[in-house]
């Protein structure tokens, strides 16, 4: 249906056709009245497109999983074993042989704990405390190494901040969502330090980072310690995954089918847990950068 309005002096005229068209028509005199079209089943298409987006986006998604899948079967059948039976496994049996337990958590807290104020990874010392501890002293390990090595970059970081201002203005993108998190109260900067950490910005980039941002310390070590319980659960499950492993190459003995299944689940569901964490992060942080950006 065509809706026609047109306003002479204080005369509105509707007319009707079957287009399914909207008319608005203003103006001094009929004559002049051109008007303005927009179709009314406009907004359902664009609704009916962004549908079709999102599950082709999904799709997508899943189609690189499995071609990612099908890539690493024949590297976990033939590299991967090579690679326990000449790195970790001697690794491990010279781990054992050379440290007592006390020696080696000292020596895991003090790498966990300094290694990320030198921009140097700390998750293989991750994956010795998860092999070597489990879930309830490795968690506690790890937990309280990280928080101090995420609070040394910080405070170090402060006696240099207008170099890390000059450093992030080399990358625009990254400065702008860093900023994002230094806005707002206590509780918009708790939720954006676990969004970033839970997010692929960069772990060691954002210790430092976060003092250009003028984060307060309290916002930022509680949202660290919660962005980052997740992250310690995976790496001390794959730690473990890899003793498994290590443990069936070393002594000959292959792991039985029930294991076998167990240990895949267990890693579909922690990849799946990380994407699903990942992706969430992503687009809520989109969603406060343009909330800032309209405000």
């Amino acid at each position: 249906m065509i809706c026609r309005s047109v306003c002479c002096g204080a005369m509105t005229f509707r007319a009707q056709d079957a287009e399914g068209v909207v008319v608005l028509v203003t103006g001094l005199g009929a004559e002049d009245a051109i008007g303005d079209y927009v179709r009314l089943g406009d907004a359902d298409a664009g609704s009916r497109g962004s549908k079709w987006s999102l599950i082709w986006w999904w799709l997508r998604v899943v189609l690189l999983c499995v071609f990612l899948c099908a890539a690493a079967v024949p590297l976990v059948i033939f590299v991967g074993p090579l690679i326990i039976r000449k790195v970790i496994v001697p690794v491990l049996n010279w781990e054992t042989r050379t440290f007592s337990r006390s020696v080696l958590v000292l020596l895991l807290f003090a790498s966990i704990a300094l290694f990320p104020t030198f921009l140097l990874p700390s998750s293989p010392c991750m994956w010795i405390a998860g092999m070597t501890f489990g879930y309830g002293y490795g968690f506690l390990l790890i937990m309280v190494g990280s928080l101090i090595g995420m609070s040394l970059p910080f405070f170090v970081g402060s006696f240099f901040r207008h170099d890390l201002h000059r450093w992030l203005e080399k990358w625009p993108k990254k400065a702008a969502i860093i900023r994002l998190a230094g806005e707002g109260d206590w509780f918009h900067q708790f939720r954006a330090v676990v969004l970033l950490r839970i997010s692929p910005f960069p772990y060691l980039i954002f210790n430092y980072a976060a003092v250009a941002a003028n984060i307060k310390y309290g916002p930022y070590i509680s949202g660290s310690a919660v962005g980052t319980v997740h992250e310690i659960f995976i790496t001390i499950y794959s730690g473990r995954l890899i003793q498994s492993l290590a443990d069936a190459t070393n002594t000959g003995v292959f792991l039985s089918m029930q294991q076998i299944v167990y240990d895949a689940i267990g890693f579909c569901v922690a990849a799946a847990a990380t994407a699903a964490i990942t992706i969430y992060a992503k687009r809520t942080l989109r969603t406060l950068q343009a909330e800032d950006e309209l405000s």
